[in-house]
């Protein structure tokens, strides 16, 4: 497929894309966010792809919502509300990625600011290069995050400091990011993307089934109960029990010699 926003590259057992749109500081507009769900809709149906990673460039990685893209007549407010669920592409976006049930890296050099740091955000892992720079800046624009930021990063690092963030719309620094256990890994800038392939290379040579349901979860388990959320790791823990690839993985062992996982 043809793209104009992005890049889509298969990298070994996982899926590479790029956001294109250096001029623009690789903002996301309706079309980046329909290329970028057209890519990962293929790689959901493909067993081969086992994860895929997201990047930007050296400069930015996203840095948010393109606004010249967005023009609203007087008269068609109304029209735009109605619109924030189904047919704004971007806001669809997000949401599309964090059903996505294979994992989704993120590796962040320069700027993820706003639907960019979003967009990481509701992904699984996140890696930055020592030159990223995060922020939430809508408020000092008169806005406020509209890509799940108030939600995904209240789960990730807790209300009061969400609250502080959003409501200075100050940038921090990848060790800040570190310390308030937002992204998993610090790394020399530049080499972001190296560490996410480590990552993505290890994840693809496990067993691919494991790996979707404990996502599953993980992911839901935040909204439940603690007895829920066990009840729930055992019922698809045990589903398992009749997967080819955990004889194959038994076999394996005992057999002193790497599995070879087909997701069956």
């Amino acid at each position: 497929m043809e793209y104009k926003d992005i890049i889509a590259e298969r990298v070994e057992g996982w899926l590479e894309i790029t956001i294109n749109r250096p001029e623009k500081l690789n903002s996301l507009r309706d079309t980046t966010a329909e290329e970028i769900m057209a890519a990962m809709s293929e790689a959901e149906s493909d067993r081969d792809v086992r994860a895929v990673i997201l990047k930007g460039n050296d400069k930015a990685f996203c840095t948010g919502i393109d606004t010249s893209e967005f023009t609203i007549a007087p008269n068609e407010y109304f029209d735009f509300y109605r619109k924030r669920k189904r047919t704004r592409k971007v806001n669809v976006l997000f949401r599309e990625v964090s059903a996505f049930t294979k994992p989704v890296i993120t590796a962040v050099e320069g700027f993820a600011l706003g639907g960019g740091l979003e967009l990481a955000l509701v992904g699984d892992i996140i890696i930055a290069g020592a030159n990223a720079k995060f922020g939430l800046p809508e408020i000092r624009l008169g806005m406020m995050p509209g890509g799940g930021g108030t939600q995904t990063l209240t789960r990730r690092i807790g209300p009061s400091l969400t609250k502080e963030l959003i409501w200075t719309g100050r940038r921090f620094t990848p060790e800040e990011a570190k310390e308030y256990r937002l992204v998993n890994h610090v790394v020399p800038a530049g080499e972001a993307l190296t560490k996410a392939r480590d990552i993505a290379r290890t994840i693809a040579g496990n067993a691919p089934l494991p790996v979707m349901m404990t996502k599953s979860v993980i992911d839901h388990g935040m909204d439940m109960s603690l007895a829920d959320g066990m009840t729930a790791e055992a019922d698809v823990s045990f589903m398992l029990y009749f997967s080819d690839d955990r004889n194959e993985g038994l076999t394996a062992f005992k057999e002193k010699r790497p599995p070879s996982f087909k997701g069956e």
